[in-house]
């Protein structure tokens, strides 16, 4: 019944390109996303101020954006602070291609897309631009589900000052002061800084987060010369919620968390909790964005780079043997101790930088971008012990390993007009070497590999313009490499190959703006999640041979008054394995064609905004989400149910003299839904995170100009 509910009402889509950038808000247009619009590919172009602003109360860029076509979000405290993640089209962060003014943010090796450490990172950006399916060539991984680029805003020409300050449950709060000097020095410079603390304490026991984020941007502006410098990153603490619990905790206990546990001698009871079982890290990304007009025609883009990372988990470890982390026994008291407590730190210090260069040409009936991309990633993994009860044994290394991931690319695209027709075409090559060595052996950690890729990615399309609008019609081909967890559990683990088509529709009919899309996604060796979670959370993944992934998106955003707007998406979707073998006590098995994990065949989203006055908005958002399984074999015991969820949000502003004042609420499962949007799988079990029931933001912006 809810799906032919969503079947009546999914005429909408949160963003139609051309609807979504006729908006008086001004906004950084930049080369890349100006090509973007006009691509023959399913995509949304976010107006960060206008669409999100509004909810952005301290929640993660993957909440913030749950209500997008094909797109739903997770959180592992339960509430959207800390460790947030989403799946578009049913494809995991590590085949989602994110990027930062068009700078790759997944981690290198896992191929990971960490938002906890850039917290804020919405009050910082003035575009999102989502392309789903494998969308045109970018730096970075190929996209195998959606690609994302983050556009920063830039500094505004008149000197303000502004804060943003938010309370809510769970003892979450965010406090974030932002401040721009406007144009100087003959009007050729500005600068811009924000910092911004956010703290909760998290659905899920214990699961709090203590996060710091900054940023820094410097524009230059010389006639045809444009420099940008920006700084930006973040330091979080977050203790560990990424284990779940079982089905029998979930449903007399959902909030129970078992990281830090400590057991009797027996191991049979909890007897206390270590309080530092935590994630620590910061992140520092610095960018210079350099755009060089030569003419009419020629315009130059060039984007240096370079990320530092550093932190580690921290776990208490209960009776483990001296040798796991190459110590020797002690003779205590006469006696050989072979075993004891100890606190782990696991450590990654990393590097990444590189440069992008893009060269826009346009000509009267034909449009072009040539493309180098190298980038260098250097990673040091290692980890040391703390005796409990043997203060002797002090930050004692027991392994480390090191990597070295290059990676040179480059790709040509160019968009060739005939009357109503628009011809699309884009090649990109990319060269991967990914080297690791074990330089202290200890626990398993680390593998002396050394992988080489070469990849070809072709990419054709058309679009044809109607009125009000286009249709289009496009194919890509495109290939993955694995990542570290991947070759550390299979060295002979293939990379995966994608064929992608996609054939759409966008219109506007007055008052309006509808999008249809259809899409066949054919994989051979797609890394599927199995449903099983390494020993940080991370799924782990396997080769499922052959599978597909094949559905409609259908969106649309109805203006029905200078009040009223409705707005929504569904997707209606197949994902299926061919042929799916698993290892059944070491003998092969065939399953025959299975539902792909994580991948529900109903994803849609209906929203309801009333604007009395014009200062004045509500806003109601729903989510319908299918069932989905927790792993590829279609056991009806790992299989997560449906849910249905309904968001409030309200804002009023107003202005006193030459202050800008906004009060904001935003209502969170508004029914009190008890519901599991992630899980995995323990030894043939299903386990769960948990999400917050009802719970709410109130927050406060003041801006001073």
């Amino acid at each position: 019944m809810k799906g032919l509910f969503f079947l009546g009402l999914s005429v909408a889509s949160v963003a139609f390109i051309q609807a979504q950038n006729k908006d008086s808000l001004k906004i950084r247009e930049i080369e890349a996303v100006s090509f973007t619009k006009r691509l023959p590919v399913a995509k949304e172009i976010i107006n960060v101020q206008r669409d999100l602003d509004g909810k952005n109360l301290g929640q993660d860029l993957p909440i913030l954006l749950k209500n997008q076509t094909s797109i739903i979000s997770t959180s592992d405290a339960g509430n959207g602070v800390g460790y947030t993640g989403f799946r578009i089209r049913g494809v995991s962060g590590s085949g989602i291609n994110v990027m930062m003014n068009g700078v790759p943010y997944n981690d290198s090796e896992s191929q990971g897309t960490f938002f906890v450490n850039v917290p804020d990172l919405t009050s910082s950006a003035s575009q999102i631009v989502i392309q789903r399916g494998v969308g045109t060539s970018n730096n970075g991984v190929s996209a195998f589900g959606a690609s994302i680029n983050v556009i920063s805003k830039d500094p505004e020409e008149k000197f303000y000052f502004k804060t943003d300050d938010s309370y809510g449950s769970f003892n979450t709060y965010k406090y974030s002061a932002e401040i721009g000097s406007g144009k100087f020095w003959k009007n050729r410079l500005s600068v811009m800084g924000r910092y911004t603390n956010i703290h909760s304490d998290g659905y899920i026991d214990r699961a709090s987060s203590d996060l710091h984020s900054y940023n820094f941007t410097a524009l230059f502006e010389e006639g045809k010369t444009k420099l940008r410098l920006m700084a930006f990153g973040g330091k979080e603490k977050t203790y560990q919620a990424w284990n779940g619990i079982d089905r029998k905790t979930w449903e007399t206990d959902p909030k129970f968390n078992v990281s830090g546990a400590i057991y009797d001698a027996n191991w049979t009871n909890i007897v206390n909790f270590y309080d530092n079982e935590t994630d620590n890290y910061r992140q520092n990304h610095y960018q210079l964005l350099w755009e060089q007009k030569f003419s009419d025609r020629w315009n130059l883009e060039t984007t240096f780079h370079y990320t530092k990372g550093k932190g580690y988990y921290e776990n208490y470890k209960q009776g483990s043997a001296f040798s796991k982390y190459n110590l020797p026994n002690i003779i205590d008291g006469g006696v050989t101790v072979k075993s004891s407590d100890f606190i782990r730190k696991k450590w990654l210090n990393n590097d990444f930088y590189g440069m992008v260069s893009t060269l826009y040409g346009k000509f009267e009936n034909l449009d072009v971008n040539v493309a180098v991309v190298a980038n260098q990633y250097y990673g040091r993994h290692y980890g040391n012990v703390t005796g409990v009860f043997y203060p002797q044994i002090d930050e004692s290394e027991y392994y480390r390993n090191r990597s070295v991931k290059n990676e040179v690319a480059g790709f040509a695209k160019a968009l060739f007009r005939v009357e109503n027709f628009e011809f699309f075409g884009d090649l990109q090559l990319r060269n991967i070497n990914y080297n690791t060595k074990i330089l202290i052996a200890g626990d398993g950690e680390g593998a002396n590999l050394d992988k080489n890729w070469l990849f070809f990615n072709p990419k054709a399309g058309v679009n044809y313009k109607i009125a009000g609008g286009k249709v289009f019609l496009s194919y890509a081909h495109a290939h993955r490499e694995p990542n570290r967890d991947d070759l550390m559990a299979d060295n002979d683990v293939k990379a995966e190959k994608l064929h992608d088509f996609e054939a759409g529709l966008e219109k506007q009919f007055g008052f309006l703006s509808f999008t249809a899309n259809i899409y066949y996604m054919y994989y051979v060796n797609q890394l599927v999640l199995n449903g099983e979670l390494n020993n940080v959370g991370a799924f782990i993944r396997t080769n499922s041979g052959k599978s597909y992934r094949r559905g409609v998106e259908i969106g649309a955003l109805a203006k029905l008054s200078k009040q009223w707007e409705v707005s929504g998406n569904v997707t209606f979707s197949q994902n299926r394995n061919l042929d799916f073998n698993i290892e059944n006590k070491d003998v092969p098995k065939s399953l025959g064609n299975t539902q792909i994990s994580f991948s529900p065949d109903v994803i849609a989203n209906i929203g309801l905004r009333f604007s009395p006055t014009k200062n004045f908005q509500f806003a109601v958002m729903n989510q319908y989400v299918g069932k989905q399984y927790l792993d590829n074999t279609e056991d009806k015991n790992l299989q997560l149910k449906d849910y249905f969820l309904t968001d409030f949000n309200a804002q009023y502003q107003f202005k006193i003299a030459n202050n800008e004042i906004a009060l904001k609420l935003l209502v969170n499962n508004l029914f009190n839904k008890k519901y599991v949007n992630n899980g995995s799988v323990y030894e043939g079990n299903p386990y769960y995170f948990s999400q917050a029931g009802t719970n709410f933001m109130f927050g406060i912006s003041w801006k001073i100009q």
